[in-house]
């Protein structure tokens, strides 16, 4: 999904404006919250009595706060991890848990009521029983175990004498409720990691001002498709903006937002190895926040060693290793959702067109309970295509996606690839994973890798890029066999590597997707790669750590060139500065803040030479792809009968537009120029505005890099980051112990814990911590010791 196509505006989770005043109506009471924080930390030594419990299990954590789970059999093996989980994270897991209910508002107020009712639309109501069976067989009983786990911390920190709910709760006046199995299905956050229903409305009212051709060539389509609208369908009037509230999150609180924005993988065969055997990095990126959207832990019990990342509402291991088989994840970007335009009956709205004559939706009445106000009922609308997700009284849109069909709540599919000894293993687990689609890459200690873009995807006759309309014939003909996706095992090259773009190959036979990221991230993964090898240099753990730190912008590098062509290398002290620089945008670095301002006004000189007005604001932006192709080859239309020249003058204007801009900025001298200045990270605490609660924030980080580099920083209007690795993982198959990780800014999310912000000085360095796996390495580096007895 390209940047272009999902405006943060839009991921951003608007109900939260006003999201902290909400949640601080209890005032702090008199006392440092310093120290309360520090007073409700879990305790993580000692022992603790539990019931659910069947045999003792041992919590091994390590000094870096990654919890070492030790069970004798699966069951507690889990209801230990739900343990541990809440623990850390409760605050951050209820309110997911909440998200996917559709029951923010009545902790959040009526700001949150939009989201709730689109949770509630949004709901799985198919065959409960082939929802488990689909991520495993025994799927159910996990998430008893785990969810009993949650629910025995909840049960302990609630008693009379006990020691009170964690502090979050406190401050947001609120309580946890127990856990149910299904809450570990959540809708909502599937559907933020599935596209493109978002694109299809700004698609379609690119049609709706400037007609399919140009809207076409407006889009950054891979493959090269025409747009195909209906026949006689009316696309005026609908936009993104009818659908508020549906996706998204903030810096405050993570609802896993917009997957499809950035992330990098790779593998490499150990013949390019230094060690002989293969390895494996991944750095999966969405929102950076406290506390972090990823959460570390190694469980093991019989048929179980697996180490890693996943979210902590969550059972298992989204990505990391087991004894045999390592793996990582970018997002694919299938195309999991379609609009379809209903046409409904004047005289009873509740009646809509199809093919073969008028029905009736089907309704469904619910009350919201909203904090601050009175409860809400509102009716839940239903075509034969799904949810109807806005109506004007003569036409509606309504949702078919993914999300229906049994198997689709995100990450569950891991539970499988948990297990996985082989590669044939690791296939027969990919036939279980359908949300989020992924690019999956696999490395195995007997020398193996391979990757497996995988997720349920439609099979449509048409591209799925525009809504299309009900009542004719536009139905999905089941789905992609996960055979046909790309996949490929011990490629020649001898690596593998992505970066949410393009995966499909030419001529593919199903519309499963035209619009990605930008290509940047992968061609410089691509190309540090092929250099490397061609050199004969052996790759190590090393070299992967700076490939995943690197911060060289391509786009940068390709308008220098251009530039060098503009200028007639005279005293114009900003062309020589980016003249003379090597486009790597380090937070020191004056050419690289330069850079980003100059690009800035070149897209936006691009797009009003390519674009008429009246769509400036419909495409907010354009990728900086489609900025470099166009400049690379300046057309007559756009750029004059002498097109270079044009284009050398454009950069030029906008070399000196963004210099003036800079020198406001960081005022005139160069010397006091740096990127990191400007680009920083700030980590907001939902609660930061209740009274003397600002040590929960954590930073501004000044930050290096941009949404176009291997180290992919996105930004906003105030060049904040908004997005990027908060997790990473280096994977070594010749010795586990050797592998590296880091999640930021902690494992814990108590703000009283020693482990709350102690990884963040190791990710604003680049660098990481030891994933340790085998029993004597981890006795080694254990810090704190609990055991949890029956």
């Amino acid at each position: 999904m390209n940047q272009r196509s999902v405006p943060r505006a839009v991921w951003a989770f608007l109900l939260f404006i006003s999201t902290a005043e909400l949640l601080c109506g209890a005032q702090s009471s008199v006392g440092s919250l310093e120290i309360r924080a520090k007073a409700a930390v879990s305790p993580i030594q000692g022992k603790i009595k539990l019931s659910g419990l069947r045999r003792p299990v041992e919590v091994l954590r390590d000094r870096w706060g990654v919890a070492h789970i030790y069970a004798h059999n699966q069951d507690d093996l889990f209801f230990a991890q739900g343990f541990v989980a809440a623990q850390d994270r409760l605050f951050q897991m209820e309110l997911w848990k909440r998200s996917g209910e559709g029951r923010l508002a009545e902790v959040l107020g009526a700001a949150a009521l939009a989201r709730d009712i689109n949770a509630r639309l949004l709901r799985y109501r198919g065959d409960i029983d082939a929802e488990y069976k689909s991520y495993s067989p025994d799927t159910k009983e996990i998430l008893q175990d785990f969810t009993e786990g949650i629910n025995a911390f909840i049960a302990r920190r609630k008693k009379p004498n006990g020691p009170g709910l964690p502090l979050e709760f406190r401050l947001a006046g609120f309580e946890p409720e127990p856990w149910k199995p299904e809450d570990c299905l959540n809708r909502m956050a599937a559907f933020s990691m599935t596209g493109n229903g978002y694109a299809e409305l700004e698609n379609a009212q690119l049609v709706a001002a400037v007609g399919m051709e140009k809207a076409g060539s407006l889009l950054d389509l891979d493959p090269i498709v025409p747009l195909d609208p209906a026949r006689g369908i009316d696309f005026r009037g609908l936009s993104p903006g009818l659908l508020p509230g549906l996706v998204g999150s903030d810096s405050h609180i993570e609802f896993p937002a917009n997957a499809l924005a950035e992330s990098n993988n790779w593998t490499i065969s150990g013949r390019l190895t230094e060690s002989g055997k293969p390895l494996l990095a991944n750095d999966p990126h969405r929102v950076v926040a406290v506390p972090s959207l990823r959460y570390m832990v190694h469980l093991v019990a019989p048929g179980w060693d697996v180490i890693g990342a996943g979210e902590p509402a969550l059972p298992g291991v989204a990505l990391g290793h087991n004894q045999n088989i390592a793996w990582g994840f970018t997002i694919f970007g299938l195309d999991q959702q379609d609009l379809y335009l209903e046409e409904l009956n004047p005289s009873d709205r509740l009646q809509y067109k199809t093919a073969s004559g008028w029905k009736t939706m089907r309704v469904e009445k619910d009350t919201f309970v909203v904090r601050g106000g009175p409860s809400v009922t509102r009716e839940l609308k239903f075509t034969s295509h799904g949810p109807v997700m806005w109506e004007d009284g003569n036409r509606a849109l309504a949702l078919r996606w993914v999300g229906a069909e049994p198997g689709t709540a995100g990450y569950l599919g891991s539970l499988a690839v948990d297990r996985a000894r082989n590669w044939g293993e690791f296939e027969t687990a990919m036939q279980r994973w359908k949300v989020p689609s992924e690019n999956i890459v696999y490395a195995d200690r007997e020398g193996n890798i391979g990757e497996h873009s995988i997720g349920l995807a439609p099979i449509r006759k048409w591209t799925g890029l525009l809504p299309v309309p009900g009542n004719r014939d536009y139905e999905w003909n089941g789905f992609v066999p996960v055979d046909q996706l790309p996949h490929q095992f011990n490629p020649a090259e001898g690596f593998v590597a992505t970066a949410n773009n393009r995966m499909i190959p030419e001529r593919y036979p199903y519309n499963v997707g035209f619009q990605w990221y930008s290509v940047y991230r992968a061609r410089r993964i691509k190309e540090v790669l092929e250099q490397e090898k061609i050199s004969g240099k052996k790759f190590t753990i090393a070299d992967m750590q700076t490939l995943q730190n690197d911060v060289l912008s391509i786009p940068a590098r390709e308008l220098i060139g251009m530039l060098r062509h503009a200028t007639d290398h005279s005293s114009n002290s900003s062309a020589q500065l980016l003249l003379s620089w090597n486009a790597e945008l380090t937070r020191e670095s004056a050419a690289a803040v330069l850079f980003e301002l100059w690009m800035q006004d070149v897209s936006a000189a691009v797009l009003r030479k390519i674009a008429p007005e009246n769509v400036w604001e419909i495409l907010h932006h354009l990728d900086s792809h489609q900025v470099v192709e166009h400049l690379l080859r300046p057309s007559p239309e756009f750029f004059g009968a002498n097109p270079e020249t044009g284009r050398d003058q454009l950069l030029l204007d906008c070399l000196r537009s963004a210099t003036e801009r800079l020198v406001k900025l960081e005022g005139p001298d160069p010397l006091n120029w740096s990127w990191g200045k400007l680009h920083g990270m700030q980590f907001r605490h939902s609660l930061d505005k209740a009274e003397g609660s600002s040590f929960m924030d954590l930073g501004p980080v000044a930050r290096p890099g941009d949404g176009e580099t291997v180290n992919a920083t996105s930004y906003d209007s105030s060049f904040e980051q908004t997005g990027g690795a908060s997790y990473r993982e280096i994977l070594d198959t010749s010795d586990w112990d050797k592998s590296l990780a880091i999640n930021v800014p902690g494992q814990s999310g108590q703000p009283g814990s020693q482990h709350y912000s102690d990884l963040l000085p190791l990710w604003s360095e680049g660098m990481y911590f030891p994933l340790v796996y085998t029993r004597d390495t981890i006795d080694r580096q254990t810090t704190d010791r609990l055991e949890l007895q029956p």
